[in-house]
């Protein structure tokens, strides 16, 4: 088979009776067990866009139709599970999502012990499905298969860019198609708050009301995260603290400013990062927190910590470490960047590692830099190179530290699984060579697909007990609409969603001929993606 992505972590066996299923004429979803009607009805929408005319309504027995069957199994045959990471759920131990598929001539049947792993067995039905071309087939065979890590997430930037509503359902239809389980929403910036919290409205008055309101409701957040949950995805919401703070500043005046380091204001601007060591500051910061944790259905908040450029170390510590304590109080278990480490790490503290100075992959003389004219062309002197890989120092510790103190990492390395990184030109096809020239962050290298799938997430040594998931990024400085969104992250995030999954990275050759044919699946869901001259894409 060459249409799964991720494709299984088991090779599927060999079967005696060889042939295909064609995937043309009608289909029809079936739940065996009441129980998996709803998820029989979810199915029903995500394949509608592949099936055209061809999807039956629920209860139909139409002659001659194909089967997508769901049913619950104690014994469904899935390999042994060596799930490892943070269960999004909340639950002490990962969701069991092992589960079987067979393809034969009445249709796909999916078998899993729970709702979670039939509803895993499904995503690789549709993708067969989706990926077949017109006139493809199925070829019959059974697979079992179960995945690697627990978290497995993609972040987005509505924060800096809006993605509506409709368009975050979009994304969150994408991410359940590829097993992907996390949402995780950065809601806050200098540019930007996203959500409303009724008892401070100031947060979101400015943002105009009706057809240009940039930010979500109580009503619209809830729903988003019920649209979520019907696929298996838990939403993380971020407020981005204690830096990152300018639109907080502006709508909650007299928060008190962190202690800065010497000289720094007469060398850089910045925006100052919070001090919630001050008793007003905290409180003011308790209340907004208070109202987060209460519209957040699932277990987790990112209390973010990243960049807090303008605070001393002890300044930021003592924040990051009053951060977590309020998210605890009000029944929430914190996740943060991992620059809050550095506040000290529990065993059930969740640090998201992002970077370190070499991969940053930054010039160190003036010849180098002119080498890199994505940096010229963002304007960056090495002065202020320097002085970036000076503030960035002490990244090059954060994720032994959070190893050696027990706590749980995410990997989300800027090296291969930031896709706002911008896409080589040698790779771009004519009509996409102005989004490959426009799209991603500045300071990035322009790289290709086949480099993103070179990730290995079992290259940091971590063990078992230290890890808590993978999830890519997409932040997003300057998108023009949601199709910038969507051509950052396709065709990379597949390679990272099949990375999660099976726990390695795929081999190249065979990788690039199975994500060939996803091209339809992209096209079929009106998604605009990158079609990097890489692959050899399928019509």
């Amino acid at each position: 088979m060459n249409a799964v992505i991720p494709y299984a972590s088991a090779e599927p066996a060999p079967r005696a009776d060889d042939g295909a299923l064609r995937a043309t004429g009608p289909w029809r979803v079936t739940a065996a067990d009441p129980a998996l009607e709803p998820l029989a009805e979810t199915l029903r929408t995500l394949l509608s866009p592949h099936l055209p005319g061809r999807l039956l309504p629920a209860g139909s027995d139409e002659s001659g139709s194909h089967t997508l069957a769901l049913a619950l199994d104690d014994e469904p045959s899935a390999p042994a599970s060596t799930t490892v990471g943070v269960a999004p759920d909340g639950g002490a131990h990962p969701a069991d999502e092992a589960y079987r598929l067979r393809v034969t001539a009445d249709g796909v049947r999916c078998l899993a012990r729970t709702a979670e792993g039939v509803f895993r067995a499904a995503t690789s039905a549709l993708q067969l499905i989706a990926t077949a071309g017109e006139n493809g087939a199925l070829p019959f065979q059974e697979l079992t298969d179960a995945p690697r890590y627990a978290w497995r997430g993609l972040m987005l930037d509505p924060a800096r860019s809006f993605l509506t509503p409709d368009e975050l359902r979009r994304l969150i239809d994408l991410a359940a198609l590829y097993k992907l389980n996390v949402l995780h929403l950065h809601l806050t910036d200098n540019e930007g708050w996203r959500i409303e919290l009724p008892g401070i409205p100031s947060l979101t008055e400015t943002i105009t009301d009706g057809p240009a309101r940039e930010f979500y409701t109580v009503a619209e957040f809830r729903s988003l995260q019920e649209y979520a949950a019907r696929r298996f995805v838990t939403v993380v919401p971020e407020i981005d603290l204690p830096g990152h703070c300018r639109t907080l500043r502006e709508a909650v005046p007299g928060l008190a400013e962190a202690p800065a380091p010497a000289g720094l204001r007469e060398r850089f601007p910045f925006i100052p990062p919070l001090d919630l060591t001050d008793g007003a500051t905290r409180a003011s910061v308790a209340r907004l927190l208070a109202e987060v944790c209460d519209l957040t259905a699932g277990p987790f908040v990112h209390i973010g910590g990243d960049e807090a450029f303008g605070a001393t170390a002890e300044s930021f510590a003592a924040s990051v470490h009053e951060l977590r304590a309020i998210v605890r109080e009000f029944g929430k278990r914190p996740v943060g960047w991992q620059e809050s480490s550095r506040a000290g790490v529990e065993p059930r503290d969740i640090v998201q590692h992002w970077v370190d100075v070499a991969m940053m992959d930054l010039p160190d003389t003036e010849e180098e830099l002119v080498g890199r004219p994505e940096l010229v062309a963002a304007g960056r002197s090495l002065d202020f190179i320097k002085a970036l890989k000076k503030f960035f120092a002490p990244t090059d510790h954060d994720l032994e530290r959070a190893v050696e103190a027990g706590g749980r990492v995410l990997l989300s390395p800027q090296s291969h699984l930031y896709l706002d990184r911008p896409y080589a030109a040698e790779f771009a096809p004519p009509e996409q060579a102005e989004a490959a020239g426009r799209l991603g962050f500045g300071n990035y290298r322009p790289l290709g697909v086949q480099h993103a799938a070179a990730w290995d997430p079992t290259a940091y040594a971590i063990p078992d007990a230290c890890v808590g998931g993978v999830e890519a990024t997409v932040f997003a400085e300057e998108f023009k609409g949601f199709d910038d969104v969507t051509v950052l992250l396709l065709p990379r995030l597949a390679s990272v969603a099949e990375a999660a999954w099976c726990g390695r990275a795929p081999q190249w050759p065979e990788y690039r001929e199975r994500l060939a044919h996803h091209g339809r699946l992209w096209n079929q869901r009106d998604l605009a993606y990158f079609a990097s001259t890489e692959v050899p894409w399928f019509e």
